[in-house]
């Protein structure tokens, strides 16, 4: 009797976070007005600052009313301030630069996204600069006092770090919570010599960058009192500054089931290791 032919079982393809499900955050780009309902929508004045909550599964957009200007982005969770926005590792796992289908992860130990850009008006058109220069920045950080204290011997209290201390103070967090931000509408890169630069902001009225919440969130924005970069040319800071738009949505119910299939919040790695505090002395080699 001639035995049945094994049928070759294909390995389990895991989904990786790294790869996201494009057509998810493609359902989530496309939809119409009449399927978002407005939960909050409001405009940071120029060289200030203001936090806020985008509960997940929500939409959040930030946009240019008034034509350039950059804006300094800091994220944190609702429920745990201690899991916040990393951008140094979501420069290593992203890009330096970032845009549609990207994520912004948290520090350790949680390690997730804290939200994936599913729209970017601005970033695939300027694509890459003579200069080199890219969009959405993360090579670089907030403009800060203590910097501007040592180069400059200036007590100028209106930098983003200034502006997202303040805008955090209300919601229980203060200085030290304030960390390494997304630079939006923001162009820059590296020389030949790996040396930072920044070029001005190509941004026009109504360009815009859109982020779905994968957690509950608590975000924070400074109007960077750098404006949209051309300072040194027009000599004011003042004319060079303008605001920057916020607006939330939550997805209408008839919509949310479609359009969100297959979605889930996504969870820290289930690491179980000890960081080797059996072995204080460090792992043996011999």
């Amino acid at each position: 009797m001639a035995s049945t032919p094994t049928v070759p079982r294909l390995p389990r393809i895991r989904k990786l976070p790294l790869n996201p499900d494009r057509a998810l955050y493609d359902r989530i780009a496309a939809t119409s007005s009449a399927s978002r309902i407005p939960t909050t929508s409001f405009t940071i004045p120029p060289r200030s600052g203001l936090a806020w909550h985008v509960p997940a599964a929500h939409i959040l957009r930030l946009s240019l009313p008034d034509g350039p200007q950059v804006g300094d982005l800091n994220l944190w969770s609702a429920h745990n301030p201690r899991e916040r926005f990393w951008a140094s590792r979501t420069r290593q796992l992203e890009a330096s630069h970032v845009s549609t289908y990207n994520r912004l992860w948290s520090c350790l130990p949680y390690l997730r996204p804290l939200c994936t850009i599913v729209a970017d008006s601005l970033g695939p058109r300027v694509g890459t600069t003579e200069f080199g220069g890219k969009c959405h920045d993360l090579l670089g950080t907030r403009c800060d006092p203590y910097v501007n204290k040592m180069l400059a011997d200036d007590e100028f209290d209106f930098h983003c770090h200034s502006n997202l201390v303040r805008a955090v103070l209300p919601h229980g967090l203060g200085e030290m919570d304030v960390h390494d931000v997304l630079n939006v509408f923001q162009v820059t890169g590296l020389n030949q010599e790996g040396k930072y630069f920044m070029e001005t902001c190509p941004g026009v009225k109504g360009d815009y960058i859109e982020f779905f919440a994968e957690t509950d969130l608590l975000c924070a924005l400074s109007t960077c009192p750098g404006g949209d970069g051309e300072a040194k040319k027009k000599g004011r800071m003042e004319d060079t500054c303008r605001p920057i738009k916020v607006e939330v949505w939550k997805l209408a119910e008839e919509v949310k089931e479609e359009v969100l299939e297959g979605w889930s919040e996504p969870k820290r790695p289930n690491y179980r290791g000890m960081h080797g505090m059996t072995v204080p002395q460090g792992q043996n080699m011999g």
